[in-house]
């Protein structure tokens, strides 16, 4: 019964990303595990976006599969080095014979430049389901989402009929670790791969960018509640977690966030288990009042023009 309702809440949820723009898939056909990428959608990117280039950087690397080793290579150098999910779609890859190429064009501020209105038209932005993540055994995670074929969010869903938002953060500190058995998961690999994993109830939703076994902390990704934590109960038949799909994870909403908002960040820190200073580099994904905060300053300065004062009212 447990798994039939979140086949229901699964379905449900991509339907509605479908609607509006998401390309869908149903299972994880063609997605490559042990590189953590979906290569349909880089291909089909790189294809329609930077052909002459792309032609030229796959000649040069003999195969699309020594095409892809490179990328994964960039992907998976240390963050403040340049290598991450984030910072390769932001700034691409340099490819002998190609260049630079982009592997994603965030929207453009105005609609001057054809070129970059035609590529970020083109942003490939999939949902997937029942995504087998695991190089060394058959787990899967509910839902998995990609921009331009390089994963960005893992989502875990549980129905309140049989199952609680614990529930889903549990999956994740024991079952979603970053290491099986000593070897790596790709996929959940801080920073390299998926930027931020939600867990995802009918009422609650919470989210974290780093998965450390059962020290994973999940932060809260609620709208509040009369003065208080949670969400407002849903109307009847939707689900009060239904801000997430219908504004957060909208097209335009969701790349804006991707492209903009995340922020990766390494500072020095004191490290009392051993006593030494220590480098620590953090992912910021904004919880749902900063975005919301932010988005309605910016509709507001557009609207009313720069120099007026605003109040942010917030809490911890």
């Amino acid at each position: 019964m447990a798994d039939h309702n979140e086949v229901v809440f699964e379905s449900e949820v991509c339907a509605y990303l479908e609607a509006r723009g998401w390309l869908y898939s149903v299972d994880d056909s063609g997605y490559d595990r042990e590189r953590a990428l979906f290569p349909e959608d880089v291909f089909a990117w790189l294809e329609e976006t930077q052909p002459a280039a792309y032609g030229k950087a796959l000649k040069a690397a003999g195969s699309e599969a020594k095409f892809l080793d490179v990328l994964t290579t960039a992907l998976d150098k240390p963050l403040e080095h340049g290598g991450g999910t984030l910072n390769i779609l932001r700034n691409g890859v340099v490819y002998i014979g190609g260049g630079r190429l982009k592997l994603a064009q965030f929207r453009p501020e105005t609609s001057l430049n054809v070129t970059t209105v035609a590529q970020y038209a083109a942003m490939r932005v999939r949902v997937m389901r029942q995504v087998r993540f695991s190089t060394a055994d058959q787990r899967s995670l509910d839902l998995v989402f990609f921009v331009n074929g390089l994963p960005v969010a893992t989502v875990e869903l549980k129905t309140d009929f049989t199952q609680s938002l614990d529930e889903a953060i549990s999956q994740y500190r024991k079952d979603r670790r970053p290491v099986t058995n000593g070897r790596p998961e790709p996929l959940l690999s801080f920073g390299h791969r998926a930027l931020v994993h939600f867990a995802v109830s009918n009422d609650l939703a919470a989210m974290t960018t780093r998965l450390e076994g059962e020290k994973t902390h999940f932060l809260p990704f609620n709208i509040g509640h009369d003065g208080g934590a949670g969400n407002p109960p849903g109307a009847e038949g939707r689900s009060a977690t239904a801000y997430l799909w219908e504004r957060v994870w909208e097209k335009d909403t969701w790349l804006t966030i991707i492209g903009r908002l995340m922020i990766v960040e390494t500072r020095q820190e004191w490290d009392v288990a051993t006593g030494t200073s220590v480098r620590r580099t953090s992912m910021l994904f904004p919880r749902f009042h900063q975005w919301e905060a932010v988005t309605n300053i910016v509709d507001a300065v557009r609207e009313e023009g720069a120099g007026h004062r605003y109040l942010i009212e917030h809490s911890a």
